[in-house]
């Protein structure tokens, strides 16, 4: 008996100081204060600026959380491509596959940092020009299975009927 009070106290010492003095804290006031007051902003999902707009995340993402979106005006990247849209992520239909980062050409082909991220892309500084005008080694089989998703936005469904 004399143990199970011991416990019992040593529980609400410990809950006490969890309660007034934060003992356990690991997140600091002023973060929780602006989470308390709704002043957080969300980390960047799409680096917009190196993002060819080819719409490969899109296709390849098994939720649909991913939607391309026409920009005001198209933009040329170099000569011959031209953006018109850029993908805009759904963070509540992601379920954080990565595939929209993996398939992104400037990570699936050139090995750069991908444009889109599900959690925060970071800083992209890819220029796509310069990427173009270096000679890259792509075996025909990793071409040809990116190129599908690229492509074809229906891919994934076909999967999916012809699994059931």
């Amino acid at each position: 008996m004399k143990d199970l009070i011991r416990i019992f106290l040593e529980g609400i010492i410990k809950n006490v100081n969890r309660i007034l003095f934060a003992s356990d804290r690991v997140t600091d006031m002023d973060i929780r204060s602006r989470i308390m007051e709704g002043r957080v902003t969300p980390t960047n999902k799409v680096a917009e600026v190196p993002c060819i707009g080819c719409g490969g995340c899109c296709n390849a993402c098994p939720t649909e959380a991913i939607d391309m979106v026409d920009l005001d005006e198209p933009v040329e990247m170099m000569k011959g491509l031209v953006k018109t849209q850029i993908p805009v992520l759904n963070s509540e239909k992601c379920v954080n596959c990565y595939y929209c980062h993996d398939f992104c050409p400037l990570y699936a082909l050139f090995g750069k940092a991908g444009t889109i991220h599900p959690n925060d892309v970071g800083e992209v500084v890819s220029d796509i020009s310069q990427l173009l005008e270096e000679p890259v080694k792509i075996s025909d089989d990793k071409i040809a299975f990116i190129a599908q998703y690229l492509s074809d936005s229906t891919v994934l469904k076909k999967r999916k009927t012809r699994d059931r």
